[in-house]
């Protein structure tokens, strides 16, 4: 799939920074639709099976959520980790808003919504954020806690490609400075950076438990 499948869409060129306002493509609204419902998804099923957990503990009982497969698939250990509600209140409930916005978005440029510089940068920005504090969990998830949670990969899948689509328009549209190379390469090869990115987090995943995989 080629970037210009996925974004390219009109501008006001020739006006200054300020007052240009650019859109999206419907590929890029439909992507960022898409990845947000499934950020939305993995969030709520992860908040349900959370409250679900904690009203076991309160009961004296214990509640095994369906993604708890084997040792290493193993949402519950992930879900009453420390790092699981690093703010004080468990991770997906930012999922729930977060994520909801994406698809605020999303759905505005598929009305024909054009937005000022900075509310790509922005977004771009919240996106930075989440793909960051996914970079974080990852490693916690591999190394400390010890245990993967399918629905956060989900999330971390989600918002890796909202991520690098979306620094993709900003590049290619002038928002964010870069080389004309870089632009270049952009416009038609998007696709492989967040193909690459996930690629190595594949990669880690395997390597971390390869004896388990391949017992």
């Amino acid at each position: 799939m080629t970037t210009a499948a996925v974004d390219g869409v009109s501008s006001d060129h020739g006006v200054p920074d300020g007052v240009r306002r650019v859109g999206g493509s419907r590929g890029l609204a439909w992507l960022l639709v898409v990845t947000g419902a499934a950020g939305v998804l993995a969030a709520w099923v992860i908040t349900i099976d959370k409250f679900k957990i904690l009203e076991a503990k309160v009961a004296g009982t214990t509640f095994t959520p369906g993604c708890s497969l084997n040792p290493v698939v193993s949402c519950g250990s992930v879900m009453e980790s420390d790092q699981a509600s690093v703010f004080g209140f468990p991770n997906p409930m930012l999922g729930l808003v977060t994520y909801g916005i994406v698809i605020c978005v999303g759905m505005s440029l598929l009305a024909g919504a054009r937005f000022p510089r900075w509310y790509w940068l922005t977004f771009n920005a919240g996106t930075l954020f989440g793909v960051g504090f996914c970079t974080w969990l990852m490693q916690q998830s591999l190394y400390e806690i010890n245990a993967l949670c399918l629905w956060c990969c989900l999330a971390w899948v989600a918002t890796i490609l909202m991520f690098w689509y979306v620094t993709s328009h900003n590049v290619r549209h002038g928002l964010l400075p870069a080389p004309t190379w870089v632009r270049g390469f952009l416009d038609e090869f998007t696709w492989v950076v967040p193909v690459l990115h996930i690629g190595v987090i594949g990669m880690l995943i395997l390597t971390r438990w390869w004896d388990f995989w391949t017992s």
